[in-house]
């Protein structure tokens, strides 16, 4: 594709063709993605559709047929079109090379002719005026026919199909300033009564093209930098992977990996396919999938993704996910469906560019003929008509909707590629634009402003024992039990390294904890009921001080006495406090929407700096709140865990999934938060501003190149301040207009967020 026109006429084609239900094409990154009944049509019969007109569907091969998902999105989605764009970009690059020496030469012959108009230089000697005369004809002819094929062919398929597009502009005018100095060169003598024969615009042409075609060349490199985080996310793909089949270690392609499968990883080596760790242990560096800088801890039972890379010490895992199911690989494609999508602010240039250049070409022609009726008038026929070509040439050059078509793609495919990098998923075009004007945001507590499972958090000690051994005696009886709260204590002695202690004559106590005899002495742990079916005193004001604040207490004790009483919470996140402040700072209303209590709800809220909580909230009550939201006029962002939440992340406006590890819930919500962090929901809200202040930009600087460009080529300035744009300026203008756009966009990749 070489404009938005191109997008425009294949995405209206294909509409027109029985059998599809949708097409949408992006410039930005040279798709379409079409829906369509394979019982009425195929994608060859639709590739031929566009044929005539320049275009063609890439196409996969029988042996790309056989491969796996992810490769094959990999090899035809960027691996094979980037081979292509750079076969592309080198035979640019050797046209322009072969061109810049003509325009150079032209651009010396012309101005030498200015100058001596203007008496500041000598005029160019008979000998070598006859020469130039002779010599810049032969120069056109190559620039026009061989680097300007894509015009000339623009032109013919105009004058063919009638669907006319940026070349087709760019043939007319060259070709008509090409073709009147050709007449005006080879009928000079008759001519010379009517016209002043002196004057051709071989040098226009050379110019131009030039010109036109460095600004593609420039505007395709620069493209090319903005697929670099999928290239990145492709680049993650292991090919090979080390498995254990019939007790031997054998390498085989990542593709025929299969479930269960046990896997050897060995250091700096990456993780072929998602799975759990069942030998050994090491830290993984998760940065290109997560954003997070540090190694992670993984050890036997901790589930690993696909892509990451083991920094030290090796170990097994089972493979439970393989190929196109693996997380990496619905990033990929989570990623390239994004950036292909469109942003509503994108209808708005599509609007325009679908009637953009039968406007201009309707624009050019009567802006020539002015000039031959009212100039003629004033200055004559062959001044007016000089004028006239200019103009004409002019306007066709400079009014090339190439800037306004790149203005929302090239935003999006940054924005989404550098959330990606930063562990934010980001579903379509439309959500990423939606979520800069969020006023609102709702959020879970557990998972997402707390940790989302207990931990020990507090040891109070009243006995001569050490905190170690009290923790060790509790561990030891909770190593029976199967209660999350359990959990939390076992896991916390396991990683203080404490020893866990035979235990005899174990018993559960239903609703109230268990009891049971270590180094033979019996020991109690529950909650105050244990307690006083024992009849022992404990400090109430105490417990229910630290229940106000969500913590569960444990109480270890003997029949006698209590020995200690240990605190389990769900702990809030280290982040949670910072990113409500950001969010207050974009005048963000933060509201906690959580199934706790009250009492537990408020102390965390108090904690963070939350505006608004409801708590003991159902599922119905969190998408009620969310309704009276909307109907207040706010636009709601609702951040939950994805599962239990899906209701709600359906109903606000953008829905954000904080998903942890292979968890990840994409397919839930418009934005997926790797790692359940909620300091990337500051940096997802940034991004979208970053990225839509981008697109506003661009289309700013797209509108006013063609509303100040057009009429200054036109020569609506002409009467009153003697301007007119010359065609070579306007050649300028327009390659520089485009490659400003991309490289405004591609800004985004640099800026932190």
């Amino acid at each position: 594709m070489h404009c938005a026109s191109c997008a425009g006429i294949i995405e209206r084609k294909f509409k027109k063709t029985d059998g599809v239900v949708s097409a949408e094409a992006n410039y930005g990154n040279e798709s379409v993605k079409v829906s369509f009944d394979d019982s009425k049509v195929t994608p060859e019969n639709l590739s031929k559709k566009i044929e005539p007109l320049g275009y063609s569907l890439v196409m996969p091969t029988a042996h790309e047929m056989g491969m796996s998902e992810s490769e094959h999105a990999a090899h035809l989605g960027l691996n094979q079109s980037k081979e292509e764009k750079l076969k592309e970009i080198k035979a640019q690059r050797n046209q322009v090379l072969s061109a810049i020496p003509l325009a150079i030469f032209s651009i010396f012959v012309m101005g030498w002719e200015i100058l001596a108009q203007f008496k500041v230089t000598p005029g160019i000697p008979y000998f070598w005026s006859e020469f130039f005369h002779h010599l810049l004809p032969l120069m056109a002819t190559y620039t026009l026919f061989v680097v300007g094929k894509p015009y000339l062919l623009g032109f013919y398929r105009f004058l063919r199909y009638g669907k006319a597009n940026m070349d087709t502009l760019i043939g007319i005018g060259t070709f008509v300033a090409y073709i009147y100095s050709f007449i005006v060169t080879a009928f000079e003598a008759p001519l010379s009564a009517f016209i002043n024969t002196s004057h051709t615009y071989y040098d226009v042409t050379i110019v131009v093209i030039t010109f036109i075609a460095l600004g593609k060349y420039l505007e395709a490199k620069s493209k090319l930098k903005t697929g670099d985080a999928i290239e990145k996310l492709l680049n993650l793909q292991v090919k090979t992977a080390l498995v254990i089949r019939d007790g031997k270690e054998q390498e085989i392609s990542v593709d025929q990996v299969v479930h269960g499968e046990l896997i050897i990883v060995k250091p700096a080596g990456k993780i072929p396919v998602d799975g759990i760790i069942t030998e050994g242990s090491s830290f993984l560096d998760e940065s290109m999938i997560t954003g997070e800088p540090m190694p992670i801890e993984k050890k036997v039972g901790d589930a690993i993704v696909a892509g990451t890379i083991n920094t030290s010490g090796s170990f097994t895992f089972k493979a439970t996910k393989v190929s196109s199911e693996t997380m990496l690989a619905h990033i990929i494609q989570m990623v390239e469906e994004a950036q292909g999508s469109k942003a509503p602010i994108q209808a708005l240039a599509d609007k325009i560019s679908s009637v953009f250049v039968p406007i201009v070409l309707v624009l050019a022609f009567l802006s020539l003929g002015t000039w031959l009726i009212l100039g003629t008038q004033y200055l004559g026929f062959s001044q007016a008509l000089s004028f006239g070509l200019v103009s004409f040439v002019g306007i066709l050059v400079i009014a090339c909707p190439c800037a306004l078509g790149l203005a929302t793609p090239t935003a999006i495919i940054v924005g989404v590629g550098k959330g990606a990098k930063e562990g934010i998923l980001i579903k379509d075009a439309a959500t990423l634009e939606k979520l800069h004007k969020v006023n609102v945001v709702v959020v879970d507590k557990t998972g997402t402003i707390t940790k989302g499972k207990p931990e020990l958090v507090s040891v109070k000690n009243f006995s001569d024992k050490s905190d170690e051994d009290l923790i060790s005696i509790l561990a030891s009886l909770e190593n029976k039990s199967e209660h999350p709260i359990a959990h939390a204590i076992t896991a916390y002695a396991k990683e203080k390294g404490l020893v866990l202690l035979p235990v005899t004559n174990f018993e559960a106590v239903k609703g109230k904890g268990l009891k049971g005899i270590v180094n033979k002495k019996e020991y109690f742990a529950g909650n105050t009921k244990l307690l006083e079916d024992l009849h022992i005193s404990f400090e109430k004001n105490l417990i229910e001080k630290e229940t106000l604040e969500g913590k569960t207490p444990i109480i270890l004790s003997t029949k006698e006495t209590v020995l200690s009483i240990i605190m389990v919470a769900d702990p809030i996140k280290s982040e949670s406090a910072e990113a409500i402040k950001k969010l207050h700072a974009f005048g963000i209303k933060v509201i906690m929407l959580t199934g706790d209590n009250k009492n537990t709800a408020n102390y965390i809220a108090n904690k963070v700096g939350i505006d608004e909580v409801v708590a003991e909230a159902t599922p119905e009550n969190k998408i009620d709140k969310i309704k009276e939201l909307q109907a207040d006029g706010r636009l709601v962002a609702m951040a939950g865990d994805g599962v239990n939440d899906a209701p709600a992340l359906a109903q606000a406006d953008v829905g954000i999934a904080m998903a942890t590890g292979t968890d990840v819930a994409i397919e839930s919500a418009g934005i997926t938060l790797l790692h359940g962090d909620i300091s990337k929901l500051v940096k997802a809200i940034k991004l979208s501003k970053m990225t839509m202040r981008g697109i506003k930009q661009n289309l700013f600087w797209a509108f006013i190149y063609n509303i100040i460009g057009i009429p200054l080529a036109g020569g609506l300035f002409y009467p009153i301040f003697g301007w007119l744009l010359s065609p070579v300026f306007a050649g300028l203008a327009m390659g520089f207009s485009s490659v400003s756009v991309v490289t405004n966009s591609l800004r985004i990749k640099g800026k932190k967020l």
